[in-house]
């Protein structure tokens, strides 16, 4: 005999309040601390393993990222090295010849300005006084306040993140003087100074199970949980950016087939009439690919974790 519907569910919510029921409470001491420096911990389960480290959000022009290792050099390539032989050879020009032509035509403003002499020369001195004009004008408009758009930082080195298997690790690294993007942060010396692996309590939007995305997903779209997805898709990307993953960014990007997917997820998530609508609108993205395109995903930010277990 099989449960009903009614009992499934019931069964799911009781599972969830046990585990809301096991997850620690962080005491208001805790709360205040992570508030006052401006960092999170984050909890992160990965096929691999479950493990903790750091998340802060500041402007784009507070950080310095540390250095992320450069690409395989296509000089060390035996075949790219033969391909540019052989055109430079084709063209009747040398290797070196060939790489400033491909250069100056992916930047045009490279090329260089044609010498005005005798007849061709122009007088310049009706643009230069423009141009005083317009820098005037500019000094005297006031300037207008932007707001600069926050960007997430982890706690990572070199593009690769930092995972630790218990609070008690990432705190005896937290005391450290390894290096990290973290370290620039103006409030982490306070943090160094006072947190304890009591304070390791990661809030419930801070916990993410990128290990359970691609099994949802391929359980059918009447399986498929709008939080853990759309959470999931918030972290991706955040560690997308933070830790400069190409693919990751790519197959986040606005207009993406995943990109649509987490747009039906919130607005499904939402409720009401668009809610309704939005469901038939996942109803049409294919399982498969979903899977398949998460399952990259995810394979890319485990490749960039470096586990301290």
């Amino acid at each position: 005999m099989t449960d009903s519907p009614d009992a499934t569910a019931k069964a799911a919510d009781d599972a969830t309040e046990d585990e809301e029921a096991a997850r620690p409470t962080r005491s208001k001491a805790t709360d205040e601390l992570w508030e006052e420096v401006g960092v999170d911990p984050v909890e992160i389960a990965l096929p691999r393993m479950v493990g903790y480290t750091l998340r802060a959000y500041r402007p784009a022009s507070q950080l310095t990222p540390t250095e992320a290792p450069a690409p395989a050099d296509e000089e060390d390539d035996p075949f790219a090295a033969r391909e540019r032989a052989r055109a430079a050879e084709a063209a009747g020009i040398s290797e070196a010849e060939l790489a400033e032509e491909a250069l100056q035509a992916e930047n045009p403003e490279l090329a260089d300005t044609p010498d005005l002499t005798g007849d061709e020369e122009a007088d310049t001195s009706d643009i230069e006084e423009s141009e005083k004009t317009d820098e005037s004008e500019e000094a005297e408009a006031p300037a207008e306040e932007v707001e600069e758009e926050e960007v997430p930082v982890f706690l990572s080195h070199r593009g690769r993140l930092l995972l630790f298997a218990t609070p008690e690790l990432l705190v005896s690294f937290i005391g450290s003087d390894a290096a990290h993007d973290l370290a620039q942060l103006d409030t982490w010396t306070t943090l160094v100074k006072r947190v304890t692996p009591d304070d390791i309590v990661p809030a419930e939007d801070d916990t993410y199970e990128l290990d359970l995305v691609v099994e949802n997903l391929r359980g059918g779209h009447d399986a498929w949980d709008l939080p853990l997805l759309i959470s999931a898709g918030e972290v991706a990307r955040d560690l997308g950016w933070a830790l400069r993953l190409e693919p990751v960014i790519t197959a986040l990007a606005t207009g993406s087939p995943l990109d649509d997917l987490d747009e039906a997820l919130r607005t499904a998530a939402s409720g009401g009439v668009g809610g309704m609508f939005a469901r038939r609108r996942l109803r049409r993205i294919g399982a498969q690919q979903a899977s398949l395109g998460w399952r990259t995903v995810i394979g890319k930010i485990s490749a960039a974790v470096d586990w301290r277990d």
